[in-house]
């Protein structure tokens, strides 16, 4: 091997870092026992900054660029390594990469339940998650503080300390902003720049700035969550009171639409009438309500038409039906109809009259 060679693998000229991956916040240019060469090239890349450290001190720290290492642009080194009168021999020094872009996508969350007192609901555990963004504002600091003697320092070596930042800070926002847990999800973008403004201070400490902080939810347990959505139910019926008579007249129309024949004809009607105030007792007995229950609606006589000699009489209520039997006028063979019943049919067979012939002894028996 000769001696170029051997000069030439021994002496380093181009410091880089060309980083293809994409969570590499801090990489250590890896040259063994090489030296550098004096005005060797130092190459920064846009969203890039280069530290040299000397003997476990930071020197000098470079922006993007490409910067010549002679002593003039190396004054902290220059310093440190005594350099008083010029030098152009090779040196040794370590130098790190540190990452400046934006990082996005981080996500934050509450490993636990937060607890909290809700002035409509009570105590309640609220759940939370989103993302975050950040960047590496003061490179120096951040080596400093977190990164040490790394030779690769990645977004997972730090991710989880500052996401446990975010979830403190958004806990202590939680209980002194004192909004219900329903008026929550009106107040998220006033959570995420609340929490960026609060968490900003504690991020400065390690050289990272904190681009942005979204809430993306809020939430309840599931039970807490099943009980609103009933309770949201109530909401949309609206007026009970309206809502009861609704539910009464569909009864009293279906029973007369059903009357089972024409002995279930009465029956039908009365029962209705019957279902839909039970249906309303039912309801409004079980709602508190500050006014007494409505009254139920009267229901109107029950009236049916009789067939005399062939034509057809009426109609007659239940008083004067039992006034006609009593003068023989209505028999139980006569033939009677009403609304609701699907033909004519013998009085004797519509158990709605049952009371007009109670009075009455049934016909002899043939002799």
């Amino acid at each position: 091997m000769g001696i170029f060679n051997f000069l030439s693998k021994q002496f380093i000229d181009i410091i880089e870092w060309l980083d293809d991956s994409r969570d590499t916040l801090v990489w250590r240019f890896d040259h063994a026992n090489n030296e550098i060469k004096y005005g060797a090239k130092l190459i920064v890349r846009e969203s890039q900054a280069a530290l040299f450290i000397n003997e476990g001190q930071l020197a000098d720290v470079y922006g993007p660029g490409t910067h010549t290492l002679i002593t003039q642009n190396m004054p902290i080194l220059s310093t440190l390594k005594g350099w008083k009168y010029g030098f152009e021999s090779p040196f040794k020094a370590e130098v790190y990469f540190v990452n400046t872009k934006v990082f996005t996508n981080w996500k934050w969350g509450t490993k636990n339940p937060i607890t909290m007192r809700d002035p409509e609901i009570g105590p309640v555990r609220l759940r939370a998650f989103g993302t975050y963004s950040i960047r590496v504002s003061d490179p120096a600091k951040f080596v400093k503080e977190l990164v040490g003697t790394n030779g690769q320092f990645r977004a997972e070596d730090v991710a989880d300390n500052l996401r446990n930042m975010i979830v403190t800070r958004f806990t202590d926002i939680i209980g002194e902003a004192k909004i219900p847990v329903l008026d929550m999800a009106g107040n998220v973008n006033e959570f995420s720049n609340y929490i960026k403004e609060k968490i900003a201070h504690d991020f400065d400490t390690y050289g990272v700035e904190v681009v942005k902080v979204l809430v993306e939810n809020i939430s309840l347990p599931p039970e807490v969550e099943a009980m609103l959505d009933k309770r949201s139910s109530m909401g949309i019926l609206g007026n009970l009171d309206q809502y009861t008579k609704f539910q009464a007249a569909n009864a009293i129309e279906k029973a007369a639409d059903n009357p089972a024949g024409g002995m279930g004809a009465g029956m039908g009607v009365g029962m209705g009438f019957g279902l839909g105030n039970q249906m309303m007792n039912n309801i409004v007995g079980n709602t508190a309500a500050p006014n007494p229950p409505p009254v139920p609606p009267t229901p109107p006589p029950v009236q049916f038409f009789v067939a005399v000699n062939g034509q057809q009489q009426g109609p007659f209520d239940m008083n004067q039906l039992t006034q006609m039997a009593t003068n023989g006028q209505l028999t139980r063979e006569s033939l009677v109809w009403m609304q609701g019943m699907s033909g004519w049919t013998q009085a004797g067979q519509v158990q709605a009259l049952n009371s007009v012939f109670a009075a009455m002894p049934p016909p002899l028996p043939p002799m």
